[in-house]
């Protein structure tokens, strides 16, 4: 029970202060949000909204827990799927607080630029296909929750009373999303000490092989993605380079606590398509890269 409270806590408290911050630009989102206006901006054609996705982590810089609450957002108020989804995979990665954590663990080496690009190349054309609709109810769920959090945003409040409304709306989204976290945090600290350390030993041969038990790795101890670089630094000296690729990209996008995130705002069917489309990617990219790097 105590290593599994230390490891239960480890997670959950990394993960917080994450979806604190995307519940707080969710907030923001539906009180300064003009919709009419969003909607008139943004390209409706799948693939372009999706490459605007992949760099929106830029702006709004939340890992795998914040983004889920803010895609929400985005998709109530007519961001095309494709932007949405392309964003959900790809800021996990490709947002400034993650870049450094890469950077000062790796180096500007294959692992770094490696991490960014297949995330983006990945996110694209999972975003494009789920996108490829443009209407918004294919991917959410009818009971996802949202009317639940909209406000009336009133253009003639105060500042302060129009904060408070961000506030409210964060709130709501913290609580109900905190639930799914814990969860998935308890579940990763289950696996965590029940996982064998024999594993690591068979697997190190197969580029495939390789890449996929670090792919699912990464899914069980749900590590927040603005640590796992040095969690991967360990992997690196006596794994293959995809594999240690596999854990960086595919682990951000889909583990435990954000696969419950997933299900309780998206269709089952988007679920298995977040799940299954980035992993065959992951594993056929990584799996390249493992059979044809023959660098340090």
């Amino acid at each position: 029970m105590t290593n599994f409270a230390a490891i239960f806590l480890g997670i959950f408290i990394e993960a917080v202060p994450f979806l604190l911050l995307g519940t707080l630009a969710s907030g923001l989102v539906e009180v300064y949000l003009d919709q009419e206006k969003l909607v008139r901006w943004l390209p409706r054609q799948p693939l372009l909204a999706a490459v605007i996705g992949v760099g929106l982590g830029l702006v709004f810089p939340v890992c795998e827990c914040g983004t889920v609450p803010l895609v929400r957002r985005l998709l109530s108020k007519g961001v095309p799927p494709a932007l949405g989804m392309a964003f959900l995979l790809a800021a996990p990665v490709i947002n400034p607080v993650v870049i450094l954590s890469t950077l000062t663990a790796f180096g500007p080496g294959v692992v770094f630029w490696g991490r960014l690009g297949l995330t983006a190349v990945i996110a694209l054309l999972v975003g494009g296909v789920l996108g490829a609709d443009p209407d918004v109810h294919m991917v959410l769920r009818a009971d996802a929750g949202l009317t639940l959090h909209c406000v009336q945003a009133d253009g003639q409040l105060l500042p302060g009373q129009r904060f408070r409304q961000v506030l409210l709306v964060a709130a709501d989204e913290f609580f109900e999303m905190g639930r799914y976290l814990v969860i998935g945090a308890a579940l990763a600290a289950l696996m965590q000490l029940f996982l064998p350390q024999s594993w690591f030993l068979a697997v190190q041969s197969g580029p495939v092989l390789s890449s996929l038990f670090l792919a699912a790795l990464a899914v069980l101890l749900s590590i927040c993605s603005t640590v796992d670089s040095f969690v991967a630094l360990g992997f690196a000296g006596w794994m293959p380079v995809g594999a240690v690729l596999a854990f960086l990209v595919y682990g951000p996008m889909v583990d435990i606590k954000s696969v419950l995130m997933f299900g309780r705002v998206f269709r089952k069917r988007v679920v298995v398509y977040l799940v299954v489309l980035p992993l065959v990617l992951t594993l056929l990219l990584t799996g390249l890269i493992n059979v044809f790097w023959k660098g340090g």
